[in-house]
């Protein structure tokens, strides 16, 4: 089967005739050979591989992208930001206030693909093509409570950008990527129930400690919102708390961890807030090689487990001919081994519960009470 024969195609996983569709372009994609693509004159996929770079436009919500700090993280971030890796060319993420504009980009040709929830009858007003942007495992967005009708909106069905695109979606569902990546993006992580004792915490002891959260955040180039999450995550902002196993504060440090960041007294909220947003800023450091927002949550499993815990994990994804410093198999590890390891069941709701905490902190305003 040759590229050309998917010309036409419609793509759109919203009735059967689509759905077939996807598959029929999903399938040709994996079998057109690359000096096939390569000789598609003047294509996207072209201009994407010889530009080095993939534009991407959406609207920031819970499903796609959120902002912390200076990075992005989300679902639909960390998908695309895969297909670009897939295609060895760097990401240019941008946000629009609603999906209008966001398929105006692309019918005008300022990004290369729209990741959005439009409803079809605007995507074909605009005479734009679409797919499931997890290739129909709706299951998965479903479950995670993420929005499924998230789509992938190109300019032309039969370019070889949106065939490798659909290829590249397909394969992650195939491989549960998709599901994996949709389970540590949960906006389920923390009960719904929760969330109002969550808030009435934050509205009575964040003021206390927001000061020194920022001033100490930015001696590390951190992100205070990230720190604080820690923090309640931690110890509920409590800094007097304390647990079985002798960590101590406000960030839990352990005797030997306080010790070796400078602190003296583990329940001052200061001290304990400065050893902490230390150890993590440690803990960035060690993974280097691993981008963001990925290395976040790597630092984060390291605080909670410890870096060598870590590390052991990663030899035995590189061992498995994966890449360790890719997050979604370090958290696929974690996950599938969960019910036999205490230690990972625990990191997973650490890094999870953390990451629910951060997009609450950031996007929900005190309360004085």
């Amino acid at each position: 089967m040759h590229s050309s024969s998917t010309s036409g195609v419609r793509l759109c996983l919203n009735s059967l005739k689509s759905s077939i569709s996807l598959k029929i372009l999903a399938f040709s994609t994996l079998l057109i050979p690359f000096h096939s693509i390569n000789a598609s004159k003047a294509s996207q996929y072209d201009s994407v591989v010889n530009g080095k770079q993939l534009t991407v436009v959406s609207v920031e919500n819970s499903t796609t992208v959120f902002k912390d700090g200076a990075h992005l993280h989300g679902f639909g971030y960390d998908l695309a930001r895969n297909y670009a890796n897939s295609l060895n060319v760097k990401l240019i993420f941008k946000t629009v206030p609603d999906n209008a504009t966001a398929l105006k980009w692309v019918a005008q040709g300022k990004a290369n693909f729209a990741m959005t929830t439009a409803n079809l009858g605007s995507i074909e007003q605009k005479r734009l093509t679409s797919f499931s942007a997890t290739c129909g495992d709706i299951g998965s967005l479903q479950k995670n409570g993420l929005n499924t009708k998230l789509n992938w909106v190109f300019k032309q069905a039969d370019d070889p950008l949106t065939q490798t695109a659909s290829g590249f979606v397909c394969k992650g569902k195939q491989s549960g990527a998709i599901r994996q990546l949709a389970s540590f993006y949960n906006q389920n992580a923390v009960k719904e129930e929760s969330w109002d004792r969550i808030q009435h915490d934050l509205n009575k002891r964040m003021p206390i400690y927001k000061a020194s959260f920022k001033t100490t955040a930015a001696k590390y180039d951190l992100d205070w919102h990230l720190l604080a999450a820690i923090g309640y995550q931690e110890s509920y902002l409590k800094p007097n708390s304390v647990s079985p196993t002798g960590v101590r504060g406000l960030m839990m440090l352990t005797n030997s961890t306080a010790k070796a960041m400078g602190v003296s007294n583990r329940t001052d909220p200061a001290q304990s807030i400065e050893g902490g947003a230390k150890y993590y800023d440690q803990m960035l450091s060690r993974y280097s090689d691993v981008p963001f927002p990925d290395r976040n949550w790597y630092a984060l499993v390291a605080y909670n487990m410890g870096p060598g815990a870590v590390n052991q994990i990663q030899k035995r994804i590189r061992a498995q001919g994966k890449n360790p410093n890719n997050w979604v198999n370090l958290y696929s590890y974690l996950d599938r081994n969960k019910a036999s390891n205490g230690r990972y069941r625990q990191a997973v709701q650490y890094v999870t519960r953390i990451r629910s905490y951060l997009e609450h902190i950031k996007t929900t305003p005190l309360v004085n009470i």
